[in-house]
């Protein structure tokens, strides 16, 4: 069997479909003694191309086929969240639920034919640093790159990147502050 041009191992196939015919249901990782994170964590490592230590793969997270995705240690990818192919996650990230990550968009710029039939973009990666902490309900147009160390919040809609330790939020995204500035005591 091909998947986009590179074959499948059987043993990667029967981890896939364990994966979405029952891991993928089972209770999120606080519940039944973290026997789900257990479970999904054991098939990610062999259906992911890297799979660090101690990761959270968290209840109805979707990764297609695992193609090209890199997740480092104790890294997680949220309950619900969408993954495509080809998308790094660093060490130490946090995900919260439903986030939904893009790789490609539609063709518009042409006014003289509809953008139906423009078709759509090429493929863009989308690359998360160490130490990075995505709230809920995160969305992230194609291509994005989350440096180390950023926190982006609820509800974001991320359509370009920020510079290292940078809190962002809004729709469209918007720089509140640098981590690194020192808070002052009241």
């Amino acid at each position: 069997m091909l998947i986009k041009n590179k074959k499948i191992s059987i043993k990667k196939m029967l981890c896939l479909m364990a994966y979405y015919s029952i891991a993928y249901y089972l209770p999120e990782s606080r519940k039944c003694f973290r026997l789900g994170k257990k479970i999904r964590g054991f098939l990610c490592k062999h259906i992911f191309q890297q799979c660090g230590k101690n990761v959270n793969i968290e209840r109805k997270a979707w990764f297609g086929s695992g193609y090209k995705i890199e997740i480092g240690d104790y890294s997680g990818i949220g309950i619900n969240a969408h993954i495509p192919s080809d998308t790094i996650i660093g060490k130490y990230v946090m995900m919260g639920p439903n986030c939904l990550i893009l790789d490609v968009n539609h063709i518009i710029d042409n006014i003289n034919e509809p953008m139906c039939f423009q078709g759509i973009s090429a493929r863009k990666q989308t690359i998360i640093d160490d130490d990075v902490w995505i709230g809920r309900d995160v969305k992230m147009t194609p291509g994005r790159h989350i440096h180390r160390g950023s926190v982006i919040g609820m509800g974001t809609i991320l359509t370009k990147d920020f510079p290292e330790y940078s809190i962002v939020g809004g729709a469209p995204a918007k720089f509140i502050r640098s981590r690194k500035e020192t808070v002052q005591e009241s």
